[in-house]
C-alpha cells in the first residue's frame, strides 16, 4: 500500500501564556530540564506582566489559522487547519489526539519558524514526535512543510511591513534611517552547526533589495542562558549605543528572525529598545513582522501544493530552496554547559 495522502495541516507554535497565572507555569514548561534558577524565571515574568500577563503569540497565531481556513479551500486543497503548540495550549499531544479521532491519517505541519536551526526547526520536530508518542499508535503522521527564508511570498510580505514604516518615517526615510535587522540570537556553537546566520542573511539582502534600502546590519536580540556562553552579538541595544556613537539619528528596526509579535519582539523591541532610543534622543521605528500578511498566507498555500501537487518549491536565494526533509544530521542539539560536580 501506498502513503495515505495528507488530510489536514497543522500549524505548529511556541505558544505562550494569556493570562497572569499561565506566566510561570509556562515559563516552567518552557525551561524543564534545563536548571534554569527560579530568579531568572521570575525576572522573565516582568516582561510578560509588562503586557498584563499575556503573550501576543496565541492571538497571532488565532488570525494565522482563521487566514488559512479561507485560502486552502481557495486553491482547491479540502485540508482542515489545526494548530497546536509546544509549550502551551493548545498543545501538540491534546490537538494530535484530536485530529486522531476525527480520522486524520496524515498531516503536514506549518512551523512558524522560517529559517534552519536547532531551536527554530529540530526542536519542534522532536516535540512533535514525543505528542505522536503520547498519543500512540493512532497518532497521525505529520510532515513538516520546509523552511521558507528566501520564499518569495515571506521576502514580499517583510518587505511590505518595511514600506509601511518607511511611510511613517517620511518621504526621505530610505536616505536618512539606518536599516536594522534583528533576530533571536543562539549560542554560537549552535548558529556554527546549521544554516541560520547564512539564511537569515539572505533575507535580510533579500528584503532590502526589494525594499531599496543601502547599507543595513544585522544583530541580534534575547539571549539567554549562562552568560559563560558565547551567543551571537552584537546585541541590538549595545548596537544603538554604537549607532548613537556614531551619530546615527534614526533607526529602523525590522525583526526579520521573528514569523509574528511576540513576547521578544514586544518586549524586548517595542518596549526596552523604545526606551533606550528615547533616551539617547534617537528616533527608532519598527517594522511590522510577517503575520498573517496576505502574501505569507498564499505562501503557506504554496508550501502546501508543493508537497501534495507537485507545485515547483519557489526561491529567491542561492542557498535555496531548503530540502522538504531535513538531513539526519542537520541543526544538532547543542551541548550544554556542565555544572561544577555534576
Amino acid at each position: 500500500m501506498g502513503e495515505p495522502p495528507y488530510d489536514a495541516l497543522l500549524v505548529v507554535s511556541f505558544g505562550g501564556p494569556e493570562g497572569p497565572e499561565h506566566v510561570m507555569p509556562f515559563l516552567e514548561r518552557v525551561t524543564r530540564g534545563r536548571g534554569v534558577p527560579r530568579a531568572r524565571l521570575e525576572e522573565v515574568a516582568t516582561h510578560y506582566h509588562h503586557f498584563g500577563g499575556r503573550s501576543p503569540i496565541n492571538d497571532r497565531c488565532r488570525e494565522l489559522v482563521e487566514a488559512l481556513r479561507v485560502e486552502l479551500p481557495g486553491r482547491g486543497l479540502d485540508l482542515p487547519v489545526y494548530w497546536g503548540n509546544r509549550f502551551w495550549d493548545p498543545l501538540l499531544p491534546d490537538v494530535l489526539r484530536r485530529m486522531s479521532e476525527a480520522g486524520i491519517r496524515r498531516a503536514l505541519a506549518f512551523v512558524t519558524s522560517g529559517y534552519g536551526s536547532y531551536s527554530g526547526c529540530r526542536a519542534y520536530l522532536e516535540s512533535i514526535a514525543a505528542a505522536r508518542l503520547e498519543v500512540g499508535p493512532d497518532a497521525p503522521r505529520v510532515d513538516k512543510l520546509r523552511v521558507f527564508f528566501d520564499h518569495p511570498g515571506f521576502v514580499a510580505a517583510v518587505s511590505d511591513r518595511v514600506r509601511e514604516a518607511l511611510g511613517r518615517i517620511g518621504p526621505d526615510a530610505r536616505s536618512v534611517v539606518r536599516p536594522v535587522f534583528t533576530a533571536h540570537s543562539v549560542p554560537i556553537s549552535m548558529a556554527r552547526a546549521g544554516p541560520y546566520v547564512d539564511q537569515l542573511r539572505e533575507t535580510c539582502r533579500l528584503v532590502a533589495e526589494e525594499t531599496g534600502l543601502g547599507e543595513w546590519d544585522l544583530v541580534w536580540q534575547s539571549r539567554s542562558g549562562p552568560p559563560q556562553v558565547p551567543w551571537l552579538e552584537p546585541d541590538v541595544l549595545s548596537h544603538l549605543r554604537t549607532l548613537y556613537d556614531r551619530g546615527v539619528a534614526q533607526v529602523l528596526l525590522i525583526p526579520a528572525g521573528f514569523v509574528s509579535d511576540h513576547m521578544e519582539v514586544v518586549y524586548d523591541l517595542d518596549h526596552e529598545a523604545a526606551a533606550l532610543a528615547r533616551s539617547l534622543g534617537m528616533h527608532l521605528e519598527r517594522a511590522g513582522t510577517a503575520g498573517a500578511h496576505p502574501r505569507f498566507v498564499q505562501m503557506i498555500g504554496e508550501l502546501v501544493e508543493e508537497r501534495t501537487a507537485g507545485r515547483a518549491r519557489a526561491s529567491l536565494s542561492p542557498l535555496g530552496p531548503a530540502p522538504d526533509v531535513c538531513p539526519a544530521d542537520c541543526c544538532p542539539a547543542p551541548v550544554r554547559p556542565t555544572r561544577p560536580g555534576s
